[in-house]
C-alpha cells in the first residue's frame, strides 16, 4: 500500500507542476482572444483526447512535460484551395462546415468546386455550383472536416501572430510565472507541515530515513527521540550526534530510542563513507508551529537560496564543471522523487517547491524552443518594429526542440545504465 501511494504522490506531482505550467498559457492566450486548439500533458502518441468547446485535451505518452497549441503560434496550413471541389454545410446564411473529403458520403451539403476563398480576413468562399457561382459568408468558428479530423478556422484576429507583443509575451510569461507561484505556495504549505525550529530544543529527532541504510535496517523510525548513543546522552545538539556517527565508521552503535514513550535500544552500524560514518537519516530538534509572518519570511528566503542553487548549477554548466553523471533526466529525477516521497508527505513537497521553481527559471533561458526564447524573439519584433519571418523562428525552435530532446534521450540512457549497474 505505501508503494502505491508514494506512486500516486509522484504522478500527482509531475501532473501539477506541467498542467499549471501550461494553465498559465492557455489562460492568459484565451484572455487575448487566441483560439486554442489543444491542451496536452505529455509528448508523443495520444493516450487520452477529449474536446472541451474550441479546445483539444489531451494526454500524451511520454510524461516529459507538456504543450499549448495556439492558432498562428507556427505558420497555418491552408488545405483548402482554388480549383478544389468541397462540400459546404450552410446554417443561418453562414458556412460552417468545409469538407474535403468523401463528398459523396455527406448528405445536406452543397457541393461545388472554390472559385475565391479567404478563410482568415473576410471570411467568404465562393463556389461554381453546376455553373452557377454563388459567393458565402463563413463563420468564425467553421470547422475544415478531412480524413476523419475537424480543424476549427482561425481568423487573423484569433490568430496568436496578430496579436499585440505584449498580449503575446504575456501569454508565454504566464507558464513559467505559474511554476513560481505555485513553489512558493508550496514553501509555505512546506513550512506549516515541518513547522520552524524550537529555540533550545532539548531533543534530537529522526526526521527522515533514507530508504536500505543502516538506519532502516537497524529498525530506526521517523519521529524516533534519540536518547542516548554509547551510552553518551543526546539532549538537543545535533552537532554532537554527528560527531559520534562520523567517528564510528563500520563500528557498532548502541542507540536508545524514546518511541511512543517506550524507551527501545538498537545496534545501528555506519557506513563508511570516504572514511566516515553515515547511517542514513535525516535529524533535527523539536518545532513549533509558525505564524503567517514567519510562513511568508521563511518561504521567501527558501526561494531565493534555492533560485540562487540552482543558477550556481546552470553556471557549473556554462563552464563545463560537470560530468554526466551529474546530469539527470526523467528517470533519475522520479527515482529521486520516489526516495523522498518515501521519507514523508513535509519532504515530498518541498522537492516539488525546488522542481516548480527550477522549471520556471529553465523555461526562460534564452534556448531555442524554450518559452525564454520565444519572449527573446517578442523582444526583438518589439524593437524593430515588425516580427522576424515566422518560417525562420519556426525552424529556430524545431532545431532546438530536436537538440533538447537529443540531450533528454541521452541522459535517460545514462540514468537507466545507472540503474542496471547500481
Amino acid at each position: 500500500m505505501e508503494n502505491i501511494q508514494v506512486a500516486l504522490l509522484t504522478i500527482l506531482m509531475f501532473f501539477l507542476l506541467v498542467s499549471l505550467h501550461e494553465w498559465g498559457h492557455y489562460y492568459f492566450a484565451k484572455r487575448a482572444g487566441i483560439l486554442v486548439r489543444e491542451f496536452a500533458i505529455g509528448f508523443g502518441p495520444k493516450l487520452f483526447s477529449i474536446k472541451r468547446g474550441e479546445t483539444r485535451y489531451t494526454l500524451r505518452l511520454l510524461p516529459i512535460g507538456g504543450f499549448v497549441r495556439m492558432a498562428g503560434e507556427d505558420p497555418e496550413v491552408v488545405e483548402v484551395q482554388v480549383g478544389q471541389t468541397i462540400g459546404i454545410r450552410v446554417k443561418d446564411n453562414k458556412v460552417t462546415r468545409l469538407y474535403l473529403d468523401r463528398l459523396d458520403e455527406r448528405s445536406d451539403v452543397l457541393r461545388g468546386e472554390i472559385k475565391q476563398i479567404d478563410l482568415e480576413k473576410n471570411l467568404i468562399i465562393r463556389l461554381d455550383l453546376d455553373g452557377i457561382e454563388e459567393t458565402f459568408d463563413v463563420h468564425p468558428t467553421a470547422l475544415i472536416i478531412a480524413r476523419g479530423q475537424e480543424t476549427q478556422i482561425a481568423p487573423l484576429d484569433r490568430q496568436f501572430g496578430h496579436k499585440p507583443v505584449r498580449k503575446r509575451a504575456l501569454a508565454i510569461f504566464a507558464g513559467p510565472v505559474m511554476n513560481f507561484i505555485l513553489a512558493f505556495v508550496l514553501f509555505c504549505t512546506c513550512q506549516l507541515i515541518t513547522g520552524v525550529p524550537l529555540e533550545n530544543s532539548s531533543k534530537v529527532l529522526v526526521n527522515g530515513i533514507i530508504a536500505d541504510s543502516p538506519a532502516e535496517v537497524a529498525g530506526l523510525q521517523k519521529d524516533d527521540w534519540v536518547k542516548s548513543v554509547n551510552g553518551e546522552e543526546i539532549l538537543g545538539d545535533t552537532k554532537q550526534l554527528s560527531s559520534l556517527i562520523v567517528a564510528s565508521a563500520g563500528k557498532p552503535m548502541k542507540w536508545v530510542i524514546d518511541r511512543g514513550g517506550e524507551q527501545i535500544t538498537f545496534t545501528v552500524t555506519p557506513n563508511s563513507v570516504e572514511g566516515q560514518g553515515k547511517v542514513g537519516i535525516y535529524m533535527g530538534g523539536e518545532t513549533r508551529s509558525p505564524s503567517i509572518g514567519e510562513t511568508f519570511s521563511y518561504s521567501s528566503d527558501m526561494m531565493v537560496n534555492s533560485t540562487k542553487r540552482i543558477f550556481e548549477g546552470f553556471g557549473k554548466l556554462i563552464t563545463g564543471q560537470f560530468k554526466l553523471d551529474d546530469l539527470g533526466g526523467p528517470v533519475k529525477t522520479t527515482q529521486v522523487t520516489v526516495e523522498i516521497a518515501r521519507q514523508g508527505i513535509g519532504e515530498l513537497t518541498f522537492w516539488a517547491a525546488i522542481l516548480s521553481l527550477y522549471l520556471g527559471i529553465f523555461n526562460l533561458l534564452p534556448i531555442p524552443a524554450l518559452d525564454g526564447s520565444r519572449l527573446l524573439f517578442l523582444a526583438i519584433e518589439a524593437i524593430r518594429g515588425r516580427p522576424i519571418d515566422p518560417n525562420r523562428e519556426s525552424l529556430v525552435h524545431f532545431v532546438g526542440f530536436a537538440m533538447l530532446m537529443l540531450l533528454m534521450v541521452v541522459v535517460t540512457y545514462n540514468d537507466i545504465v545507472g540503474l542496471v549497474r547500481n
